[in-house]
């Protein structure tokens, strides 16, 4: 069975972001995280560990370490998790644009082949 993605408009997810005060990002990230999960069947990812782990003190590093890591597997061009982490880290929000328009992309794909 293919893994559902979700098709999610940007411009909705910035009104969401400041309307709930940045907690959608972290839905947004638990959501992204396990429909690229299994969309990969990678096993060892653990999405909701990584959303715990923003509240720790330096565990949001290794968060968006293993969430670049996992974008690097199910990216078709394989976007260096590397830049995607120092992006992350340094202007996250065009990480956002990069990983759902690659999402939209694929859930289009997946839409126009039912």
């Amino acid at each position: 069975m293919q893994a559902y993605i979700k098709k999610r408009n940007l411009l909705a997810q910035v009104l969401l972001t400041i309307i709930t005060l940045g907690i959608y990002a972290l839905y947004w990230f638990y959501q992204v995280s396990m429909e690229m999960k299994d969309a990969t069947g990678d096993t060892q990812a653990s999405p909701a560990l990584w959303v715990v782990l923003f509240f720790i003190p330096f565990g949001g590093f290794y968060s968006v370490y293993k969430f670049s890591e996992l974008y690097e597997k199910f990216s078709a061009e394989h976007f260096n998790k590397w830049l995607l982490f120092v992006l992350y880290i340094v202007f996250s929000p065009a990480v956002w644009f990069i990983v759902q328009t690659d999402l939209n992309k694929r859930a289009d794909l997946q839409y126009s082949q039912v």
